[in-house]
């Protein structure tokens, strides 16, 4: 019976080729949607991931990573007096508003960091170094936003009137639910922050209401040598830090130093690595309405693939009532045209599953690299898509299969 499956299938083949063209459409619109559901989840903490901590002194109002109070500098010396930490280092994070080469405004989100630190950079560079964020007023940008900034073949921008020289790229790195990634030293991003703040105060100040007052091309030309400029403002300990990020010393009890971290740092609360993840990505996922958005996008597709597969087999059904009747004429049971019809569907799932998936991989790859927006489709994506796929054109075809099984065996001898 597989033969007449096939022949069913493969007899005309432009029909088969656009029947296959929306199986196609269906299934990449469910696998699509599940991966940027899965890769907007994972990109929203993705920093912390890469992160070496293991534990992180938040503020007792952290609501996600990006959004927090801060905290006093002073709780990094506090940190390092409490029985068991082995490092502790700050982590700044500060939003910016970037003028690129084009003039074009565009928000940034800044994270100072130590370049010789060990508990927070743990993201792969495809261009220059760590040590280069030594040098004042350099930075390190997310791979895949550089369009958005608006860079040039010079690589250089500026934030609040001050020049940003961009000295390397940081791979898989950037969240799909937030402004371009910068990273720079403690010093940088902290003078940035105190420039955008202060830049505020006086385009509030000024009297024309031209609020455009920070635009670098009118403050300061973009060629100007940073070493022509004050050095960038060292962190203070009466300076507002985010994090604090702690590496415990080998064979602490993570508990029992969260108590003590507890104690020692007021009005904050410590969270393991994937605590803070997590806790960001219930932000996105449930707060926000993006998981449910998202998780919408899919299940309509696998709806619109239900209708999609439903229609052609129906017509590939009825297409072929007569030889359907001269089956059941000659005795056949409903099992065997069941087996047919479902054999048909298989082919249809898998033929349409497998180039279709092939596209999505290539999109996701595509994406990743020229915007920076992360399409997640992990095995389990891919092998859960397969299984929706199965079940979307076998439940189809039981739906097609009810035309035959009420078929009168004398139509074959109809004219």
């Amino acid at each position: 019976m597989a033969s007449i499956a096939r022949k069913n299938l493969f007899e005309d083949i432009p029909r088969f080729l656009v029947a296959q063209a929306g199986i196609m459409f269906a299934v990449s619109l469910v696998t699509i949607q599940l991966g940027i559901l899965k890769g907007f989840s994972r990109s929203t903490a993705i920093v912390i991931d890469y992160a070496r901590a293991d534990l992180w002194v938040a503020s007792k109002e952290m609501v996600a990573f990006e959004l927090t109070s801060p905290l006093p500098a002073d709780y990094i010396n506090k940190s390092m007096t409490v029985t068991g930490v082995d490092r502790a280092e700050i982590l700044l994070v500060r939003a910016g508003r970037w003028h690129g080469h084009d003039g074009k405004l565009s928000p940034a989100r800044i994270f100072g960091f130590n370049p010789d630190g060990e508990l927070f950079a743990g993201w792969r560079l495809s261009d220059g170094n760590l040590n280069d964020l030594k040098q004042p007023y350099t930075a390190i940008v997310a791979s895949g936003v550089q369009k958005s900034l608006g860079l040039d073949e010079t690589r250089i921008g500026s934030i609040a009137g001050l020049p940003v020289t961009i000295v390397g790229t940081a791979e898989d790195v950037q969240s799909n639910a937030s402004s371009p990634f910068l990273f720079s030293s403690l010093e940088t991003a902290n003078t940035y922050g105190d420039a955008e703040i202060n830049s505020s105060i006086n385009c509030i100040r000024q009297a024309s209401g031209d609020l455009d007052c920070t635009n670098s091309f009118k403050n300061r030309p973009l060629g100007q040598k940073n070493g022509d400029l004050a050095p960038p403002k060292p962190l203070s300990l009466s300076d507002p830090i985010s994090y604090v990020l702690i590496r415990a010393k080998p064979g602490q009890d993570l508990p029992q130093l969260k108590q003590r971290l507890l104690s020692a740092l007021p009005e904050t609360q410590i969270l393991t690595q994937a605590e803070i993840a997590a806790i960001t990505r219930n932000y996105w996922e449930v707060r926000t309405g993006v998981g449910f958005i998202l998780g919408l996008g899919a299940t309509v597709g696998f709806i619109v693939g239900m209708v999609v597969v439903g229609q052609i087999l129906y017509a590939s059904v009825a297409d072929h009532l007569r030889e359907f009747g001269t089956l059941k004429a000659m005795g056949a049971a409903n099992s065997v045209i069941y087996r047919i019809i479902i054999e048909q569907s298989l082919w249809m799932a898998i033929l349409g599953y497998v180039p279709s998936m092939g596209i999505c991989l290539t999109l996701g790859q595509w994406t990743q690299m020229t915007r920076g927006i992360m399409i997640l489709i992990e095995p389990s994506t891919a092998a859960a898509v397969l299984l929706l796929t199965v079940v979307m054109c076998m439940g189809s075809a039981i739906f097609a299969v009810q035309k035959v099984t009420r078929l009168d065996p004398a139509i074959v001898f109809k004219a």
